[in-house]
């Protein structure tokens, strides 16, 4: 399991809804660069699909592929996860209170390493992990930024 944690000041329920605002992730991520919900869907709940697009380099090559994700937990201002269909990996945000702001910690709990993370790793001459935790750093970081000065 890979996991980041920040402190963020500013109280839970603004930064839990800053994340859950999934079309804006885009803002915050620097792999995801665009969201949407599917099937309707205009806000989290349990149960609803999203779809994120992402991008990154592999070398000298660029990498672009979608993900169909679908939320587990979605408990106002404590946590939300989600699990990614393809690759099964559950991703968590938790916020937990901390003097006048708030404590958020993102989680990244692995599945079965599909064939494009051996690729990346091959080809880009580093582990998805540990592009993935970088990734996580610079999410909160722009999360932590954002929540601060709105």
């Amino acid at each position: 399991m890979d996991e980041v944690s920040t402190y963020v000041a500013a109280p839970p329920e603004k930064v839990y809804d800053l994340v859950v605002d999934i079309e804006q992730m885009g803002q915050w991520s620097p792999e995801t660069y665009r969201v949407g919900w599917l099937d309707g869907g205009t806000g989290v709940r349990v149960g609803a699909r999203f779809k994120g697009w992402n991008r990154t380099k592999l070398g000298p090559f660029p990498a672009r592929w979608s993900t169909t994700c679908t939320v587990e937990r979605a408990d106002r201002p404590n946590v939300f996860s989600f699990k990614v269909r393809q690759s099964g990996a559950r991703w968590t945000y938790r916020f937990e209170p901390d003097g006048d702001g708030c404590r958020v910690t993102e989680t990244r709990e692995k599945g079965p390493a599909p064939i494009g993370a051996k690729l990346f790793s091959l080809v880009a001459g580093r582990s998805r992990d540990e592009t993935v935790v970088a990734g996580m750093r610079t999410t909160l970081e722009r999360l932590k930024a954002a929540a601060e000065r709105s």
